[in-house]
């Protein structure tokens, strides 16, 4: 296990995520991971701080220096809580629940989470902006509506599969709808970036 080469792979797939997406600040990243997965073995059967420690290091780095809010999701164990720090909390009205992710309920990174992040509290849920998902680990009901998937070149962290979204406002109307302001270049309609 290279914690080296995962800590690299941990920022690229995050800075091109953020890049992708177009995230300002104040918008929110949600990330799921598997520490087993990302060393070789079965979800949830070889949890690794370590492991941990490292991709958090790098998704705050990088969501800090753009002003991105950052939501960690759990396990299964704990329904897929998320660890956010209050300020999300409170810019997005969100509900805090009492529980305390450790390893073995709420994942290795969610238990880091906990001790790394300022003023860390768990949430039920979020509808983040765009999401990373290291490991398979379903990050899917916590992105808002329309979920479109980022391709980057990096396709894994360590060996677990890597996949990433973004999201995108939907597209209302009918016949008539317009979606593309006049003299404006942007255009959501078949973009998949």
């Amino acid at each position: 296990m290279d914690l080296g080469l995962i800590a690299a792979q941990v920022r690229q797939a995050a800075e091109g995520l953020l890049a992708v997406a177009g995230m300002k600040p104040g918008q929110m990243l949600v990330v799921g991971c598997s520490t087993s997965e990302v060393v070789g073995h079965r979800i949830g059967s070889a949890s690794n701080l370590d492991v941990a420690e490292t991709i958090l290091r790098e998704v705050v780095e990088v969501t800090r220096r753009g002003g991105i809010h950052l939501a960690i999701q759990c396990c299964e164990h704990l329904n897929r809580a998320l660890v956010v720090e209050t300020p999300a909390l409170e810019k997005y009205n969100l509900e805090e629940v009492t529980v305390v992710p450790v390893p073995g309920a709420g994942g290795a990174l969610a238990a880091t989470a906990m001790e790394v992040l300022d003023r860390a509290v768990v949430v039920e849920r979020v509808s983040a902006h765009a999401g990373m998902d290291i490991g398979d680990t379903l990050i899917g009901m916590h992105l808002r509506p329309v979920v479109v998937p980022v391709r980057l070149d990096i396709k894994a962290i360590g060996a677990a599969h890597l996949t990433l979204a973004r999201t995108r406002p939907k597209l209302v109307g009918g016949a008539r709808a317009v979606y593309v302001r006049s003299g404006s270049q942007k255009s959501e309609v078949g973009s998949e970036r």
